[in-house]
């Protein structure tokens, strides 16, 4: 069965439906799936993101393995 097939085999099964809880708890299962996965970002959330865009960018950064390398030295320190 292709996608749109099953679309409208799910269309015409629920057409039928007159539960008023069941349409309700399908239209849930929907909504979680359907929800929008942006993420509304504060004006300074997004300077901070941007900053650091351009300190990638003048390869001011460390790489992560080398990162981890230096705080392991630093808590053998401690």
């Amino acid at each position: 069965m292709t996608t749109l097939q099953l679309k409208n085999a799910l269309i015409q099964r629920i057409s039928e439906i007159e539960d008023k809880s069941f349409l309700e708890a399908v239209k849930t299962i929907l909504d979680a799936k359907s929800e929008s996965k942006i993420i509304n970002l504060t004006q300074e959330l997004t300077n901070e993101i941007m900053a650091s865009k351009k300190e990638i960018e003048q390869g001011i950064f460390i790489e992560n393995d080398l990162f981890e390398k230096e705080i392991e030295e630093w808590i053998d320190k401690k």
